[in-house]
């Protein structure tokens, strides 16, 4: 059996990083993790390729290679996902379908006329996988496979890094644990992989670390969980201890990033171990300042709480902060816009994700619109910062949409950018002192000093911040050069909305 893997592409946004990759010479800022685990978990006689629209070109060859198509995708990926699936259907080449976006609405395919996707394969692949191939095997294989079980994980097996092609990547990804165990309104984390955090075992685990090590992987490694300190516990007696000493007895080869909850600053220990394992940066869902809006999405670890503060707890112990910013809750007003530009200017978060609310299917927030008859459309197409809402929001829509716009026109300025980077360079303690430059990012300082330095028009800025690091704390030199080069990326984004 021959069978052809292809992760559609994601088009540009804050996250697919495409104008900083190219200051190192990389096409995408991660791989298909989850197609590299569908890959290990089939027959291991059987021939297996991937394709990755973000990184090649999907020939009509490699798909007449193959005996079935297997594709996945989230919702920012609609649009690609459909020409490969109209691709296969012009060669007559079966189509298996999985991922989020299948799982969360597998229904919405049926509305393109013409297109034939022949087997979904839903929900978590270690339920719904073996069923297809036991049905597949026998010569029967059903339309639809589907499960309202959460399965362990701790059988899944190490991602197939050898289909892929590790160079053209910017990072790695991993993932240690599914579920989170809160109950955001707005979240869909809980339909997709529920609230029990789930976790792989530590053994296990590191063996993950060890294959990406044996594959040749120096590097940043993004462990891709829903919420990375779900079961604190168990990262702080187990997990992280294990990651630390592999760490120190391969000599640092991996920095690690993470998604976590805000309270991840209440654990003096955890953060310790997480730092020593060699994590340097999180994401944290921060959504808003507004407590009444807090409230009203159920983001209660954020609730009565000094966020500025716990923010610049993390800087000072080395982890640096991404977030998640969210306008558009029934309770912003018009005051929300400059009081989320204030707390991020402050914070020094400069890489600050704001995005217009939207109710994705299966969710709280849509059941309580639809009950309000407020949903205007039933799916979103996963990219909160086209202006495109789903629903009726009790602020204007004219006046949320250019304050939205404005607030994303101020943050990403080049004065303003700059500034927050200065912010953060002076909160931000480096766990690790010491410091490893790849040869790629070399390249990037060169072409950061030509772009950033010389073409753009934002360029004295540019050397004020690298004449200021320089002298007071030359060690951070790359972190303020990476942060420049990110800045460069927001800029064109938000150019384009």
């Amino acid at each position: 059996m021959k069978i052809l893997l292809v992760n559609p592409q994601t088009p540009l946004t804050f996250w697919s990083f495409k104008y900083a990759l190219k200051f190192v010479s990389r096409k995408s800022s991660e791989p298909p993790l989850g197609l590299l685990t569908v890959a290990a978990m089939l027959p291991k006689e059987w021939e297996k390729k991937l394709v990755d629209l973000n990184i090649e070109k999907l020939r009509d060859k490699e798909i007449l290679w193959a005996d079935f198509v297997f594709i996945t995708g989230m919702d920012i990926q609609r649009e690609s996902f459909i020409r490969v699936v109209e691709q296969c259907n012009r060669l007559e080449k079966k189509v298996v379908a999985g991922g989020p976006m299948c799982t969360m609405d597998p229904g919405q395919f049926e509305e393109v006329e013409g297109l034939r996707i022949d087997h979904f394969v839903l929900n978590e692949a270690e339920l719904t996988l073996p069923m297809f191939l036991s049905d597949l095997k026998e010569g029967k294989p059903k339309h639809m496979y589907t499960s309202h079980e959460f399965p362990d994980i701790t059988q899944t097996p190490v991602p197939a890094w050898n289909l892929l092609k590790m160079k053209k990547y910017a990072s790695m990804s991993i993932q240690y644990s599914r579920g989170c165990p809160f109950n955001c309104e707005f979240c869909s984390i809980g339909f997709l992989n529920g609230h029990r955090t789930r976790t792989k075992s530590a053994e296990q685990f590191v063996n993950e670390l060890d294959s990406l090590y044996r594959w040749g992987w120096r590097g940043g490694v993004f462990i891709v969980d829903d919420n990375f300190i779900g079961n604190k516990e168990k990262l702080k007696r187990e997990v992280l201890p294990a990651m630390r000493e592999w760490q120190r007895e391969k000599k640092y080869p991996f920095s690690f990033i993470t998604e976590a909850s805000i309270n991840i600053a209440d654990d003096d220990e955890l953060i310790n171990l997480m730092t020593e394992a060699g994590f340097d940066s999180a994401f944290i869902g921060i959504e808003t300042v507004n407590e009444e809006s807090l409230n009203e999405c159920g983001k209660n670890q954020n609730k009565h709480r000094d966020i500025l503060a716990a923010v610049r707890k993390l800087q000072n112990r080395g982890i640096s902060v991404s977030g998640g910013f969210i306008v558009g809750f029934d309770n912003d007003t018009s005051e929300i816009f400059e009081q989320q530009k204030n707390f991020i200017q402050k914070s020094g978060i400069v890489t600050a994700m704001v995005g217009l609310l939207n109710a994705p299917q299966h969710t709280r927030l849509f059941e309580r619109l639809k009950r309000e008859n407020r949903i205007v459309k039933s799916r979103i197409d996963g990219n909160n910062m086209d202006m495109d809402i789903n629903f009726i929001p009790k602020m204007d829509m004219s006046a949320l949409k250019e304050g939205y716009r404005q607030l994303l026109e101020k943050i990403y300025s080049p004065a303003q950018y700059y500034e927050r980077v200065k912010t953060f360079l002076n909160n931000y303690e480096p766990a690790q002192k010491y410091v490893r430059v790849p040869l790629n990012h070399i390249g990037a300082f060169l072409k950061a000093i030509w772009k950033l330095g010389i073409v753009e028009r934002g360029r004295l800025l540019f050397w004020k911040l690298i004449i200021k690091t320089l002298i007071r704390y030359p060690q951070k030199i790359s972190t303020a050069v990476t942060m420049a080069i990110y800045g460069f990326h927001f800029r064109k984004v938000v150019e384009k909305i």
